[in-house]
């Protein structure tokens, strides 16, 4: 980390909290900002070096509150994959895209991730569930199946959570979730069960969920938020009603996945030239060939899947509802391009009714909040300096966020170079 000030100014400055400034000056010394304000009004320290973004937009690094690292190496997903390389590495390539932080949910191994989150290194940080609790043999699809406890019992599940909270996870992750009647779904009262026990520990329990009626359920029994938005019809007044009684509740919104599964030629941006930095050319050709193998009839199908989330995103939108930046990314559907689709999916929240603004704040102050990471999530002195530089501006048009000049973490600007694939 460098000690020396640097002086950034003449950039658009997309603040995170909602302010926007058109031609900025801020100041960066010993990884964070230190003043931040109007060209003109911020009066840089003797001998500190300019960098003059003129023409530039600057907003805040992203946070993305659902991944699961560690499983996947090129095009292959496999438990023999989560390795201290394969998670650096995955932490690496979010960083090169300006992603300061992830949320590892529910399926690591080992105590890996654990040592990573308290290790001093380069890279995105992490934040952890560490392992999350399903029933037996119920958990996400294989391989990440055996990763999180199968619990059966009331006393099994208060047993793990006692063992997560020595372990001082991050959050306490469940599945509730049959997965279309092919696996059990863990029932109301060890839900329960699970939800007082952590809450005993001061930790929060994020839900993955399908259904409308499960949303309601763990409302209903303290749930600190959902890592889906609900997907097996239209949310209704009851639910968010039920949202407005817990203001703090949140959804993170995983749209990459029930987007791509509409499309039916080839998207344009897997072809951009940022995404052959640092995807792997064997991850951008599985991607395409799923695309290119759907039948008229299942993109017809997730289609209206689509809409149907779209509208659902939209109503807990209007309702006031904290929305997160999340995309299951490294999981079973949303693929391995950690990093990029943090990008797409903001292009997706915004086809689903937010504003390019909305979805800033999404990816930004609010992932920061969710996962309570004080110091990220908007550009003010002193937080950290983890910011992009574009070269347009994405409060025209998000998917400018793609458009990135320059990525900085605690300071340091990260090399913008081609990466070895893996």
């Amino acid at each position: 980390m460098t000690a020396r000030a640097l002086v950034f100014d003449g950039a658009r400055l997309i603040a995170g909290d909602g302010a926007v400034v058109e031609r900025s000056t801020f100041v960066v010394a010993n990884g964070r900002f230190t003043s931040v304000g109007r060209q003109g009004e911020v009066k840089p320290p003797a001998r500190a070096e300019r960098v003059d973004l003129s023409g530039k937009t600057v907003m805040p690094a992203m946070i993305d509150v659902h991944t699961h690292l560690g499983y996947r190496s090129g095009a292959t997903f496999r438990a023999e994959n989560f390795t201290r390389e394969t998670v650096l590495d995955e932490l690496d390539r979010f960083a090169y895209y300006g992603v300061a932080a992830v949320g590892s949910a529910g399926t690591d191994r080992g105590e890996l991730t654990l040592r990573l989150r308290d290790a001093s290194r380069a890279g995105a940080r992490v934040r952890t569930a560490w392992r999350g609790l399903a029933p037996p043999e119920a958990g996400p699809n294989p391989p990440m199946r055996d990763a999180p406890y199968g619990v059966s019992t009331e006393d099994e599940a208060r047993r793990d959570v006692r063992e997560l909270a020595a372990k001082h996870v991050d959050f306490v992750k469940i599945w509730v979730d049959d997965r279309n009647g092919t696996v059990p779904k863990l029932s109301a009262s060890l839900s329960r069960a699970i939800i007082d026990e952590a809450h005993t520990h001061n930790l929060r329990v994020f839900a993955h969920i399908a259904a409308l009626a499960d949303a309601k359920d763990l409302l209903r029994s303290g749930i600190d938020g959902f890592l889906h938005p609900v997907r097996d019809r239209d949310v209704d007044d009851e639910l968010l009603r039920l949202l407005k009684e817990r203001p703090a509740v949140f959804f993170t919104l995983t749209l990459f996945a029930p987007r791509l599964n509409t499309y039916a030629a080839r998207p344009a941006w897997l072809d951009e030239p940022n995404v052959r930095d640092a995807v792997s050319p064997d991850v951008v050709a599985q991607l395409a060939g799923g695309i290119a193998s759907r039948t008229p009839e299942a993109v017809r199908a997730a289609r209206e899947d689509w809409e149907r989330v779209a509208r659902n995103v939209a109503a807990l939108n209007a309702a006031g509802v904290p929305l997160a930046l999340g995309t299951d990314v490294g999981g079973a559907s949303a693929g391995g391009m950690f990093g990029w689709t943090e990008h797409v999916e903001l292009e997706h929240m915004v086809s689903a009714g937010l504003t390019p603004a909305q979805a800033i704040a999404a990816a930004t102050r609010t992932a920061a909040g969710i996962l309570r990471l004080d110091d990220l999530g908007t550009i003010a002195a002193g937080k950290s300096a983890d910011f992009l530089v574009l070269d347009a501006n994405p409060l025209d048009n998000i998917a400018h966020t793609r458009r990135l000049a320059r990525v900085y973490l605690r300071g340091e600007e990260m090399r913008r170079r081609r990466t070895q694939s893996q």
